[in-house]
């Protein structure tokens, strides 16, 4: 039986199990029970109160807990966790070149706050069907995109949900890592993904920062207000003063979360496609709305995002800056 080890605690977040417990009461703690979306079209449906009843997807971030943990908790608090009976963590491949998808070899994924079990059965059963290639153990645990959610999913099924409370294998893990896909893999992996959405036992957490804005990332669009043509900003570039390089960050990031919040899959990637937006889990979220565009049973308007929180890592000012954003979202299936 082998266990993937929490590779990244004690960096990117804290190996202390009592005082990472405590880090993630206390920003779940800050989120508001009642809260207002903040797209362009949920903002104005009205406030929504947490958890959010029949919440079984959400979009969290996966950088750095001094960095993206707030924001994430604004997901995880949305979420109805005390039904859930199995949790797909669908992310991004950072490290490892993949074209299409991959899931994990391992039996146990290890977090300071205790074991998270694999549904083993399953995800054999998906590499068979999928065509899935299987992590090696390094891979795995160099990834830190399905890990960074580890903490927060064995803290939320802690709190909320009994089946996991009494027996912590109970609540099982498939893990996903998403590649370097086109939009037909992913219409491909979605409409393998797409049954699985209309089971009530099922959770999925989709992991992804937005733009990463800076030299550093190869990214230095600017979009001026005026709809004058957008630019990639040089060290020499000088940019109007009303109008700083973190508001255009904002609008694009803005852009891409409506485009998501719209539903529609081609609708997404046509907006990344314009901006090059560097939203890194781009592949996984495409996976997710198309597999929602795929899926038989779904009522009226489910599997659609609504977006609660946006924040940066920094606000940009000069060319030589630079900024990561992050955004937390829901959808009710």
């Amino acid at each position: 039986m082998v266990t993937r080890k929490a590779s990244h605690a004690g960096s990117w977040y804290t190996d202390n199990a009592q005082l990472l417990s405590q880090q993630l009461d206390g920003w779940l703690g800050a989120v508001p029970s009642t809260t207002r979306p903040i797209g362009s079209a949920s903002s104005q449906q009205g406030p929504v109160s947490l958890p959010r009843p029949g919440a079984r997807a959400i979009i969290a971030p996966h950088a750095g807990y001094s960095y993206s943990g707030p924001a994430a908790a604004w997901a995880y608090k949305s979420a109805d966790w005390a039904n859930a009976k199995r949790v797909f963590l669908l992310g991004p491949s950072h490290h490892y070149y993949l074209s299409g998808a991959a899931t994990t070899a391992c039996a146990k994924y290890r977090t300071p706050l205790g074991d998270l079990s694999v549904d083993t059965t399953l995800v054999q059963e998906i590499k068979q069907a999928w065509g899935l290639e299987i992590m090696s153990k390094s891979i795995d645990e160099d990834e830190h995109s399905l890990e960074m959610h580890l903490p927060y999913i064995h803290k939320m099924l802690s709190l909320n949900n009994s089946n996991f409370q009494n027996d912590t294998t109970s609540v099982p893990l498939v893990p996903i890592l998403v590649g370097n896909t086109d939009a037909d893999a992913e219409t491909r992996y979605g409409s393998l993904l797409s049954p699985y959405l209309c089971d009530p036992a099922n959770l999925f957490v989709i992991s992804s920062d937005f733009c990463h804005w800076g030299s550093r990332f190869r990214y230095t669009y600017y979009q001026p207000p005026d709809n004058s043509p957008a630019t990639q900003l040089k060290s020499n570039s000088r940019v109007q003063n009303e109008y700083p390089i973190h508001e255009s960050i904002a609008a694009v990031d803005r852009e891409s979360m409506d485009a998501v919040e719209s539903g529609s899959h081609s609708q997404f990637l046509s907006q990344l496609r314009k901006t090059g937006n560097t939203v890194c889990g781009r592949h996984p979220i495409g996976l997710f709305m198309a597999a929602v565009e795929k899926a038989e049973g779904l009522g009226e308007a489910k599997g659609t995002f609504k977006f609660l929180r946006y924040e940066r890592s920094s606000l940009v000012d000069e060319v030589r800056d630079s900024s990561v954003s992050y955004c937390s979202a829901f959808a009710v299936l």
